[in-house]
């Protein structure tokens, strides 16, 4: 693997102009709605509960635009966590999607099967010099940051204050003992190495890389070799996805992947970002607020079409 990129890794081209006629028959060139290319898109579950119906309207969002490009839809399951996560859930999720009744290409990728790919993907960043070994736990962190008073701050909150950014061989001695310890991306060095980055959200349209913004985040932790955003960036780039489709909670994440791309020689997708969930009181549905399953709504009567209706793809099968 020479930076996580396959030989067949395409290359996406986001849009494609056309000529038109106009309404009213004159012969003239116009802008028409873009012609997009037959997507591949994914939708990617972590088996650590039942799905609910945030998670029925984001794999009907990734189905439906494939479907609507002729395209092809993969199922991911990112079992990466597994202190949380667990077979029965993985089953009640296939169990749920052929409900909705669901299409998926055969043998979907579960990440805890390519460790390997994930381990070759860091080593590739730790020969860039990009990344480090960290130390700090949580609470260290905090802590740094209170006494820091104005810490820097990213949309999702204070920024890694750098604690371990420079301590070197030192740190490399430390881990190599056996020192529990997480791997940090160093924005600084990153952003130098990739240059000036952008990546298109089809919604939103063209946004610039702030490395700054997400400070050192984590790619790889003491007990598996990749965090979140080094293995979706691994996971879309084999899989030669090319529009990525996910909750616009995640809007600011895609900075993150984006440099990870730049760094690993991947070519971006484009991305889709769409509005989440929520309940009757604005609060966005989640499994750690209880949010009512497509079991117990199955249980209760309701058919696939009511469920898709419910989250506004009526008629979608």
């Amino acid at each position: 693997m020479d930076g996580v990129r396959t030989a067949d890794t395409p290359v996406f081209p986001e849009f494609a102009r056309e000529w038109g006629v106009s309404r009213g028959g004159a012969a003239a060139p116009v802008e028409v709605a873009p012609v997009e290319i037959a997507h591949v898109t994914r939708f990617a579950p972590s088996p650590t509960g039942l799905m609910h119906l945030g998670h029925a309207y984001a794999a009907l969002f990734a189905w439906s635009e494939a479907r609507r490009t002729n395209g092809r839809f993969l199922l991911r399951i990112e079992d990466i966590d597994r202190g949380r996560c667990r077979p029965q859930f993985e089953a009640a999720i296939l169990e749920d999607l052929d409900w909705l009744d669901l299409e998926w290409e055969p043998e979907a990728r579960r990440q805890s099967d390519h460790m390997r790919d994930y381990g070759a993907a860091l080593a590739r960043l730790d020969e860039l010099g990009v990344v480090y070994p960290c130390f700090c736990t949580r609470s260290a962190i905090r802590a740094e940051i209170a006494r820091a008073g104005a810490a820097p701050h990213g949309p999702e909150g204070a920024v890694y204050p750098g604690s371990c950014r420079g301590l070197g061989a030192a740190g490399r001695a430390r881990a190599a003992a056996g020192e529990p310890h997480a791997w940090r991306l160093d924005s600084r060095r990153a952003a130098a190495r990739a240059g000036p980055l952008f990546w298109r959200d089809r919604k939103a349209g063209e946004q610039r890389v702030d490395p700054a913004a997400f400070g050192d985040v984590v790619v790889a932790r003491k007990d598996t070799p990749a965090s979140y955003h080094l293995a979706v960036t691994v996971d879309d780039a084999l899989a030669g996805v090319t529009l990525v489709t996910r909750g616009d909670d995640l809007f600011h994440a895609t900075g993150v992947h984006r440099l990870l791309q730049a760094l690993l020689d991947i070519d971006p997708p484009l991305w889709s970002h769409h509005a989440v969930i929520a309940d009757a009181n604005g609060v966005r549905l989640a499994k750690r607020n209880r949010a009512v399953t497509l079991r117990a709504l199955r249980r209760d009567g309701k058919t696939p079409a009511e469920v898709r209706a419910m989250v506004g793809f009526a008629g979608a099968a």
